[in-house]
């Protein structure tokens, strides 16, 4: 290995100590995967980004120390440590310690370093890593740390930690003159440890580290948001709007641009929810309706009328919307059947994710598949996608004459190959584990550009799209947008359950979609 080869610590001993029995040759340390074990950089952090950290492969590696009693002066351990994005967003989480210098890119450019660096206190951590682990080991008690900061720690630069044996004091005391320099063997930090050395051997196994995944929740929402700036609100109507989190959901969007809300319900209900919430309804176009249903009815003439281009759901029931919206004839049907769109935000998936349909068609035939993909494909496509990979799931990846999803994917193939299906690249059947994990399709053989990196998951029917969303959701902590389409208008469907930011990248997704398909028509 060479003098800067990453994550490797080493310990010599130029003479044996005094009292040293053992007729081993001085040491070489064990493999040290650095303070949490992390792998390859990933240079520069973006927010919302998800890592993947693995712990050392060698799951029967030893640690051991070395006694007071076998350490003598002069005596050594180094580690060498690359700075990556990770280590500097995981000591933030960890330390709480925000500063923009560590975390903002932006800010970090403008000030006196022109650019990200590390925590001091990371290289600190690293002294503490080789005392802990090297030299003397397991069983050290850590009593003072001096620490002079030299110069900055940049992303991408390497640090070798060297800690020498300067004294050795009464009653297991050391003192350890530590350095940490940089690629260009330029001194970073300096100072001395004071520790109690270990006066019994231990030896134990590695502790295999848990995987950490870095995700900054609602992130892809956050920039699904910011790039509907410059475009035009969208007339929504909010159906029934009687409660807090409806109102203030279909208000915060106003605010932020994304809809121009008209109330729809019956407004003393409306007022009072507005009271309730500390909201100011100056300016609000709010229309009277008796009931849920009589709001559903009032907000789908409006859409016919041309007043609105877009419905949201308030406080009622999502069939108690549909219904209205289904009627055959004074509702919003168009050639295309209609079907609802969840838009995830997995945190660990790299990017966003639809699945399909899971609030609307139950048990969709092959026509209806068809248009359920077809809807799926234009509203990726509206979010900057020019070509989403579609994956048609089902139990397993091959044709079987029983299940009829698997029949039903590749019908769909042919279709799209046949130009019924368009704008898309669609492969199926597909299991889950192989359309969203390369590993899992290389390890089954599956050649595809679509397995291991989906855009959308189209399942076979309602009951296993709905699973695989709240999965996602309550298991995985995804957040997830929904909207209907294939009607005249989107529908923006919401949940109780929504957080605020859901509501907003809704809205942001019907708004999106509605200026994709002008653009289209013009």
């Amino acid at each position: 290995m060479s003098e800067h080869d990453d994550n490797v610590s080493r310990a010599s001993s130029p003479e044996k100590g005094p009292n040293d029995s053992s007729d081993e040759p001085p040491r070489k340390g064990p493999m040290q995967e650095g303070l949490l074990g992390f792998g390859e950089p990933l240079v520069p952090p973006r927010e919302g980004q998800t890592v993947h950290d693995t712990a050392p492969s060698d799951s029967l590696e030893y640690i051991e120390n070395r006694t007071w009693d076998d350490i003598a002066v002069g005596d050594s351990a180094e580690l060498v440590r690359t700075l990556q994005a990770k280590d500097i967003q995981l000591f933030a989480v960890m330390s709480g310690d925000v500063n923009p210098a560590h975390v903002d890119e932006e800010f970090a450019s403008t000030d006196m370093f022109h650019g990200v660096i590390a925590h001091g206190m990371w290289g600190g951590a690293l002294i503490s890593a080789v005392l802990g682990t090297e030299l003397p080991g397991p069983g050290t008690i850590f009593l003072d740390q001096t620490l002079s900061f030299k110069a900055p720690v940049r992303l991408g630069d390497t640090l070798a930690v060297r800690l020498e044996v300067s004294e050795k004091l009464p009653k297991g005391r050391l003192l350890l003159a530590c350095r940490c320099t940089n690629q260009q063997g330029e001194t970073v930090i300096e100072g001395v440890a004071k520790v109690i050395a270990p006066r019994e051997r231990i030896r134990r196994p590695r502790v295999v580290l848990p995987e950490v995944h870095l995700h900054v929740q609602g992130a892809q929402y956050k920039r699904l948001i910011a790039a509907t700036e410059g475009l035009a609100a969208i007339a929504t109507a909010i159906v029934h709007p009687c409660d807090v989190l409806s109102l203030g959901g279909a208000l915060e969007a106003g605010r932020h641009g994304l809809i121009q809300p008209v109330l729809i319900g019956p407004k003393a209900r409306i007022l009072a929810a507005a009271a309730q919430a500390g909201e100011s309804l100056t300016g609000i176009e709010i229309i009277d309706a008796p009931h849920s249903h009589a709001a559903a009815a009032m907000a789908v003439a409006m859409v016919r009328s041309g007043k609105v281009n877009a419905l949201m759901k308030g406080a009622l029931h999502t069939d108690e919307l549909m219904e209205a919206v289904v009627n055959a004839e004074l509702g919003l049907r168009t050639e295309r059947r209609m079907s609802h769109v969840y838009a995830l935000d997995v945190p660990t998936y790299p990017k966003p994710l639809l699945v399909t349909d899971a609030a609307i068609n139950i048990y969709p035939d092959l026509a209806h598949k068809r248009d359920i993909v077809q809807n799926a494909i234009d509203m990726m496509q509206s979010l900057g996608v020019t070509c989403p990979k579609v994956a048609l799931l089902s139990a397993v990846e091959t044709i079987n004459p029983h299940i009829t999803s698997t029949l039903d994917a590749a019908a769909l193939c042919k279709m799209a190959d046949r130009g019924q299906i368009q704008g898309g690249m669609i492969d199926g059947p597909l299991a889950f584990d192989n359309a969203i994990s390369a590993k899992a399709a290389a390890e089954k053989g599956i050649h595809s550009q679509v397995a291991g990196d989906a855009d959308i998951l189209v399942a076979p029917d309602l009951e296993a799209a709905n699973m695989i969303a709240k999965q996602l959701i309550y298991l995985a902590g995804a957040d997830a947008a929904g909207i209907v389409l294939g009607a005249r208008v989107p529908i923006i469907l919401t949940s109780r359950a929504d957080s605020l930011l859901s509501r907003l990248a809704s809205c942001a997704l019907a708004q999106r979609y509605l200026n994709h398909q002008t653009e289209i028509r013009s």
